[in-house]
């Protein structure tokens, strides 16, 4: 299968916002999107999206996860930007209309369709810098991938970044793609420099999360992780993660922790990356001030690949769904 990400079903879905209402989706042959060079988009990043998978079972039908989890998010990513909100309804009927359409694009487990609604200010207007858009475009691509770890994953290296943030801390929680790009330079400096995988955007000595997964500390007993603020993104697979892992006993410690903390607990304590696309991986390795810190052993540990499985055996239809998360399509 080809690299994550690069491989597209070939219809996709598409709404419009115009006169303030939007028009009803159309489901079309994938093709390039035309708009005009002076939309809204191009040149005040008014946009955001969401990603989640489709898995197939072995019944042949398929299951969308957490989709109206997505949907709600989008709705205030799409308002922190001031873009028209669509409703939770009109955007899961454009998924599960476009999964029906694909569901035999679907590979089996592990393997899944990632989905990736994105919305976008389409108003042609340059001088519309402290205006919002008041035209929007709504679709939603569909992608088969394979298990993002091809082979198996490894524990992975991060640099513990002190000083700098993420992202804004009013946009924080806002999938959009700018706070990505904030992020790039930073990471491809570090991997540059202290061969890291990912950068550990911590603050003013805040633990917050790297470039695109939020982040975990994991023992025999407890879960730790920052609680939800409007600087960091509020990750679904993190929600997913504390909501099994209380089912299992584990107590969940959302609150704020320091790199001094952090760097006094690594012997004892996993640490892991939640996400989507990666699900749940192991880091082995941090880096502060030039200094490496083994993460316990430095490899993924029990707990870890317990609470991996754990997500992924309801994903794959190996185990209950006792939260509900799941939208038979």
């Amino acid at each position: 299968m080809s690299q994550f990400g690069t491989n597209f079903c070939d219809n996709f879905v598409k709404a419009r916002y115009e006169d303030g209402a939007w028009q009803a989706p159309e489901l079309v042959p994938l093709e390039p999107l035309q708009m005009h060079p002076a939309s809204h988009v191009f040149h005040y990043a008014s946009t955001c999206f969401e990603g989640f998978k489709a898995y197939r079972w072995s019944d042949g039908k398929a299951r969308v996860f957490r989709l109206a989890d997505h949907a709600t998010r989008m709705q205030g990513s799409a308002r922190s930007l001031c873009l028209p909100v669509p409703d939770v309804e009109l955007l899961s009927d454009m998924v599960l209309q476009l999964v029906s359409r694909q569901v035999e694009d679907i590979p089996a487990p592990p393997s899944s369709l990632y989905l990736r609604p994105t919305l976008i200010g389409t108003l042609p207007n340059i001088g519309a810098a402290a205006a919002p858009s008041t035209e929007a475009l709504l679709f939603v691509l569909a992608s088969p991938v394979g298990d993002y770890f091809a082979g198996g994953s490894r524990p992975l290296k991060l640099l513990v970044d002190d000083k700098r943030a993420r992202t804004t801390e009013q946009l924080g929680s806002t999938k959009t793609g700018g706070n990505y790009a904030a992020a790039l330079g930073p990471t491809l400096a570090a991997r540059a420099e202290f061969g890291v995988d990912q950068v550990l955007f911590c603050p003013d000595g805040d633990v917050q999360e790297t470039g695109a997964a939020n982040f975990l500390l994991i023992s025999d007993d407890e879960i730790i992780t920052k609680p939800l603020d409007t600087s960091f993104l509020h990750g679904m697979t993190r929600a997913s993660i504390l909501s099994l892992g209380r089912d299992l006993g584990y107590t969940i410690s959302e609150r704020n922790f320091t790199v001094g903390d952090l760097l006094a607990w690594a012997p004892d304590y996993e640490a892991a990356l939640s996400g989507t696309a990666a699900c749940l991986t192991a880091v082995g390795t941090l880096v502060h001030n030039g200094e490496e810190h083994t993460v316990r052993d430095g490899k993924t540990g029990p707990n870890t690949e317990r609470l991996r499985k754990a997500l992924q055996d309801v994903q794959y239809g190996l185990a209950p769904d006792p939260h509900g998360w799941l939208t038979e399509v």
